[in-house]
């Protein structure tokens, strides 16, 4: 099972991060992906929000750094750590501006990017970048298409029922054809759009008990028998881990998320400082 970090500092939830995080910078964020890099973590995460409402963000937190610019810095700073979008809403982007911009981050990585997508939720956002909200399922599924056949392909030519491009040059286009993606979200409906159009499924605020029923069903679709390739289960643990000072806990989490069809994990730690990070990181890795 994959281990990967979902980076502090770059999202801060309500009640879900230190007290360090709120004055960090590019510094402890590189500090704390060189360790888990030099420990082994296949995959650090950055999410994507443009603008939360006021009202919003008592809820779903304020601060969300922009994946490119972070991966970027990060990219020359690592050589091994996959650089994972948690994820990317697609109804904001074009799938040419998404496999350009991205694709160069492909490039400047070596081919360690993870695009982690999603078709979005939060309603206000899309009216404030005038994207359309309704239909935004159809939308993406559409997206993800059209991603397949563009991403790592300097002419790129496709033809679905939202987007359509041929006679275009993208360049540089990314090292990776195909690019990983993994569709975030906590519904079958997610569930189902991974299995027919991606890599991976990354479901977030759901209990293993609810993952594994889930699993359960699209197992015995027609859609999972067609896969040609096992999909990836990247699974978030709540609350976050304490493998310092509370072990066997942690390890009947690592245990139950595994029990219910997890093929990674994406981690969060009690934490006070880069520091005590580093430290739980490397307990883990003891543990594990």
């Amino acid at each position: 099972m994959r281990l990967g970090i979902v980076t502090p500092v770059l999202t801060r939830l309500p009640r879900a991060h230190a007290h360090w995080e709120a004055e960090a910078g590019i510094a402890e964020v590189e500090q704390v992906v060189v360790g888990a890099e030099r420990l082994g973590y296949d995959f650090a995460t950055c999410s994507e929000h443009v603008a939360i409402p006021r009202d919003v963000a008592a809820t779903r937190g304020a601060t969300y750094w922009d994946p490119l610019p972070t991966f970027g810095y990060l990219a020359a700073r690592t050589t091994t750590i996959r650089l994972a979008t948690f994820v990317l809403v697609l109804g904001y982007h074009h799938p040419l501006a998404i496999a350009k911009r991205y694709g160069t981050l492909d490039r400047i990585c070596g081919g360690r990017l993870v695009l982690g997508v999603g078709v979005g939720s939060l309603e206000e956002e899309f009216a404030l970048l005038g994207a359309p909200f309704a239909g935004r399922g159809e939308q993406g599924d559409d997206a993800m298409r059209a991603l397949r056949a563009a991403f790592g392909d300097p002419t790129p030519r496709y033809e679905g029922s939202h987007y359509r491009f041929e006679d275009f040059v993208v360049d540089p286009c990314g090292v990776q054809r195909e690019v990983p993606l993994w569709v975030g979200g906590r519904s079958g409906r997610s569930l189902r759009r991974a299995v027919g159009l991606a890599d991976g499924w990354a479901p977030f605020a759901l209990r293993p008990d609810e993952v594994a029923g889930l699993l359960d069903t699209a197992r015995n679709t027609e859609a999972w028998a067609e896969r040609s390739a096992p999909l990836e289960v990247v699974l978030q643990p709540a609350p976050p881990l304490d493998p310092i000072d509370a072990p066997g806990p942690t390890q009947e989490t690592l245990d139950t998320h595994r029990q219910a069809g997890a093929t990674a994990l994406a981690l969060r730690f009690r934490h006070r400082s880069p520091e005590h990070y580093l430290e739980q990181l490397e307990a883990l890795q003891a543990l594990v």
